[in-house]
């Protein structure tokens, strides 16, 4: 049967798949739309088998903030000539639509969320494997809430942060905090919200560097320990993004935030970067 251009174009937008992949999925299905769709997705699924071994290392990050929620997702290829293609981020924020329609809460059930055609995010995600001929992951999702949001993201694309405010802060402010938690990747908000075994490590890696010096031979363990704290202070203000120093300044994250408002405080974060 003959397959017109209108045909094709007309499956092409309702798959996204290229034009002669679409042709050829009607043909085979000999004009069945429906047909067409499942050709197409199980071509996908034939992408991802064969590419299951491959590095999904390029990508976009996208974020979204709506009232006191803001949202982040990462969906990852293999080479940049793909990420930057404007169908992809499009397929990237068609996948965060999903997730800020129905406040998904992480990664897992954004992955089996329906879109409104009824189709879930990992079959999304298959689907662009099969128009893409590349590995396409959901790399990462997050999601937080606070009376003030405020995202970044990289000009790059590939990495980004969510952070939350527990009062709305000056948007210079904001910007400032979000673009240093992107930069300079803190662990954690602060010192209380440091990951414990994070803590425990650093701790004992101190004591050993400690032990290994001549210098402290024959000093008990107790003294150790005290010296060793003075480590821990220094990792503290390197990796907690409230102790960090302003890229470019003096002051403390904390400090900065204090000084425009006395009150203000970060009490959600969430960073994503492609390839950490």
């Amino acid at each position: 049967m003959e397959i017109k251009a209108a045909d094709v174009m007309k499956l092409r937008k309702m798959t996204g798949a290229g034009m002669m992949d679409c042709k050829k999925a009607l043909i085979e299905a000999e004009g069945d739309y429906e047909r067409a769709q499942d050709i197409i997705r199980e071509k996908g699924k034939l992408v991802v088998s064969k590419r299951a071994d491959r590095t999904a290392s390029e990508g976009v990050v996208v974020t979204r903030i709506v009232g006191g929620k803001a949202y982040m997702l990462c969906l990852a290829c293999e080479t940049d000539f793909v990420a930057q293609n404007a169908e992809y981020a499009a397929s990237a924020n068609a996948m965060l639509d999903v997730a800020v329609k129905q406040d998904v809460a992480d990664r897992d059930a954004l992955m089996a969320a329906r879109n409104d055609e009824g189709r879930t995010v990992e079959e999304m995600v298959t689907e662009k494997s099969g128009q893409t001929g590349e590995k396409i992951e959901l790399a990462y999702y997050a999601r937080i809430e606070a009376p003030y949001c405020h995202a970044y993201v990289h000009f790059n694309k590939k990495l980004g942060a969510l952070i939350g405010f527990n009062k709305v802060v000056p948007e210079e402010v904001a910007h400032t905090v979000a673009m240093q938690a992107t930069a300079m990747a803190p662990i954690s908000i602060d010192v209380a919200d440091c990951p414990a075994d994070v803590v425990a490590h650093e701790r004992q890696i101190a004591i050993e560097a400690m032990k290994q010096d001549p210098k402290n031979a024959g000093k008990p363990d107790a003294i150790l320990e005290k010296i060793a704290e003075g480590k821990m202070r220094k990792f503290f203000e390197e990796n907690t993004l409230l102790n960090q120093i302003v890229v470019g300044e003096k002051e403390t994250i904390a400090e900065y935030i204090r000084k425009a408002d006395k009150e203000a405080t970060v009490i959600a974060y969430k960073r994503f970067a492609l390839g950490d």
